[in-house]
């Protein structure tokens, strides 16, 4: 990022201020708008709106998920105003960085060629966050329970990157783990790795053995029917992306503990999690620029 003298970061969450404090701290001049906490640093400018960082720089941080004026553009009723507003701002000159970017922000930046990176596409940070996620999951898990993960029963759902870092740390604290997957040679991995395997369309018989479930996997697996047969001291962690894969009114009607954990790096390791992500953003602007 050497090459670039100003960096714009706006909303988000700990992250944000941690990778705000890493450029200050490498002498670049930081402008941010809505950071969780107040920053004070001689080459620090907090400006009032998104419209200013867009005028005064030419690399802009976003958070994870895409956010303007601290409201999630996928759920916002003024998405399509706000998102062509943005848009509208930025030039072939800027170079915007988030996470999970809507899909009618991403037309408009690709029909003004404007350079974007989705930081959720990459594998490198996907993978490291996964660690953060797993450790922020076994904390909920912890927090929201009376008894030990060591020899507990534990259920994971999906074996993607989180699934799979996951069920290794389980396994670590002495947890008898069992993943289930749909696909053949994602259980194939975990029977490898000594984990006891289901698919998933038969969970729903070995359910109630189960004193944790966790879910990896965005879209409803765990619904009504499925739910009446957890037992009735189950702890389900949902970390996959909202609205999750749990019936949530369910199981909040009948009393099942079920939580759904959104955003775990950015809670609890947002340092951590921010250097990754400026790892890899400093290596794309060298890439960029060179």
């Amino acid at each position: 990022m050497s090459s670039y003298k100003s960096i714009g970061i706006f909303n988000g969450d700990k992250r944000q201020v941690y990778m705000a404090l890493s450029l200050l701290d490498k002498g670049y001049l930081v402008y941010t708008f809505n950071l969780q906490e107040p920053l004070i640093h001689q080459n620090h400018i907090a400006v009032n709106s998104i419209d200013e960082l867009i005028t005064y720089c030419k690399v802009l941080i976003g958070p994870i998920p895409l956010t303007l004026n601290d409201i999630s553009l996928p759920q916002d009723i003024l998405y399509e105003q706000r998102g062509t507003t943005f848009c509208n701002m930025l030039t072939k000159e800027h170079a915007l960085f988030a996470g999970n970017i809507p899909t009618n922000v991403l037309d408009m930046l690709k029909k003004k060629e404007i350079f974007f990176y989705d930081l959720l596409k990459n594998e490198t940070i996907a993978v490291l966050n996964a660690i953060a996620t797993a450790e922020g999951t076994i904390m909920e898990a912890i927090r929201n329970s009376d008894g030990n993960l060591h020899g507990s029963s534990c259920l994971i759902l999906g074996y993607g990157r989180c699934g799979k870092v996951l069920a290794s740390k389980l396994k670590g604290l002495d947890a008898k783990v069992t993943v289930a997957a749909r696909n053949e040679h994602s259980l194939a991995y975990a029977k490898a790795s000594g984990f006891s395997t289901l698919f998933l369309n038969e969970i729903i018989s070995y359910l109630e053995d189960y004193e944790y479930i966790f879910n990896t996997i965005p879209s409803l697996i765990l619904d009504k029917e499925c739910l009446r047969y957890v037992s009735p001291d189950v702890n389900i962690i949902d970390i996959a992306s909202a609205p999750g894969g749990v019936d949530f009114e369910y199981a909040k009607d009948h009393d099942i503990n079920a939580k759904l954990c959104l955003g775990l790096p950015g809670k609890v390791a947002p340092k951590s999690s921010a250097d990754i992500l400026l790892n890899e953003i400093g290596a794309l602007l060298k890439e960029r620029s060179g």
